[in-house]
């Protein structure tokens, strides 16, 4: 009797071993194989995450390198030109102290959330109309020859202030102002597409910017922005607006001083948004032309967006003391987010050099040229 309990207690230990190591084997298996399927999961993740930063939008324009021999404008200014303005542009002020460190191109207390061109970069600018010598450069010579130009323009300013890489910009006016109705019946002619297109490639193989400019007539900012909106989907494609070329339906443009009210071009800002938005687009810049005080009203309602950037561009021509007093009046006290500036080839006196231009407090984001 003795011996079958013992038997019985042996088998008793022994089938309980098995268990116990059958548990064992299926518990060390579904282990292995949560984490097989762990591994799996995380491989299959893996490409996805490749793929949204692969369709992460690429910026479509290369900055001028500096020549080796271009030093910092902190290096090259003596101690007055870092603490205060430039002698031309504070005339006329009790405080000539600098609103922003020189090179900066903010304006005080402004931000920039995007990642648009202005941000690190400086862009200089040949403005004008492919068939027209009297609007400015671009129409004063061939592609191939105004982009040679450009480059060198653009060189010199990448020298000037090496900090800030120029990108060369080509300003073409797309919807040009006539005393005529024309065939909208709004006072402007629309540039012809292969016109457009033929400096849009232009730019694209130069690894450039194209700026296209807006002259209304009696035409409404926002239905100008439509007729370009097909252009402004494309990367490397940018909005600047003529304010002084918009009159009312009883005014004639050339001979009427124009006028835009900044609720308008706020909402072109928001629509450009949209535009860069909904088309996984690089982030976009608004350009704005001011030479005096009646053409653009409201400029408190002009803001930024966090895939805009805009700029007030100050492009009166003339004495280039006057200008630089005019920049600060309608530029460092009176815009949002960035300035530009405007040179005239042959009517400024005397036409100001890259390295004057970058001292101007802020430093001038766009320079653009007539």
């Amino acid at each position: 009797m003795n011996t079958l309990k013992r038997l019985a207690f042996l088998l008793t230990i022994f089938t309980t071993t098995l268990l116990l190591a059958a548990c064992t084997d299926s518990t060390s298996q579904d282990a292995e194989e949560e984490e097989n399927n762990t591994k799996e999961s995380e491989q299959e993740e893996k490409p996805e995450e490749s793929e949204e930063k692969e369709q992460e939008p690429s910026q479509p324009y290369e900055a001028l390198e500096p020549s080796e021999d271009a030093k910092p404008l902190k290096e090259k200014l003596s101690e007055d030109e870092l603490a205060n303005m430039p002698e031309s542009q504070r005339y006329g002020v009790d405080n000539p102290k600098r609103a922003v460190p020189a090179g900066d191109m903010l304006v005080k207390d402004a931000e920039d959330n995007t990642d648009g061109p202005l941000k690190n970069n400086r862009l200089v600018a040949f403005y004008g109309h492919p068939n027209s010598e009297n609007m400015g450069i671009l129409g004063e010579m061939e592609p191939e020859e105004f982009m040679k130009k450009l480059k060198e323009q653009t060189q010199a300013y990448s020298d000037a202030d090496p900090e800030r890489p120029a990108i060369p910009t080509i300003e073409l006016i797309t919807t040009a102002a006539q005393r005529e109705p024309g065939p909208e019946g709004k006072y402007y002619r629309m540039t012809p597409e292969e016109e457009i297109e033929k400096y849009s490639k232009l730019a694209k193989e130069n690894d450039a910017l194209l700026l296209l400019d807006i002259q209304l007539g009696t035409d409404s900012v926002m239905n100008q922005v439509k007729l370009i909106e097909k252009y402004l989907k494309e990367p490397h494609v940018h909005l600047a607006i003529d304010t002084e070329f918009r009159v009312g339906e009883d005014q004639v443009p050339g001979e009427d001083l124009g006028q835009v009210d900044g609720e308008e071009v706020q909402e072109a800002v928001e629509y450009l948004s949209k535009i860069v938005e909904e088309n996984n687009l690089p982030d976009k810049f608004v350009l704005l032309h001011q030479f005096t005080d009646g053409v653009l009203t409201n400029k408190d309602a002009v803001q930024p967006t966090d895939n805009v950037q805009v700029a007030l561009n100050f492009d009166g021509w003339g004495n280039s003391t006057d200008k630089q007093t005019l920049y600060r009046k309608f530029v460092r006290d009176d815009t949002s987010q960035y300035g530009g500036f405007k040179i005239f080839y042959n009517k400024d006196e005397p036409v100001m050099n890259p390295e004057d231009v970058v001292k101007l407090d802020p430093s001038p984001a766009i320079v653009n040229y007539q």
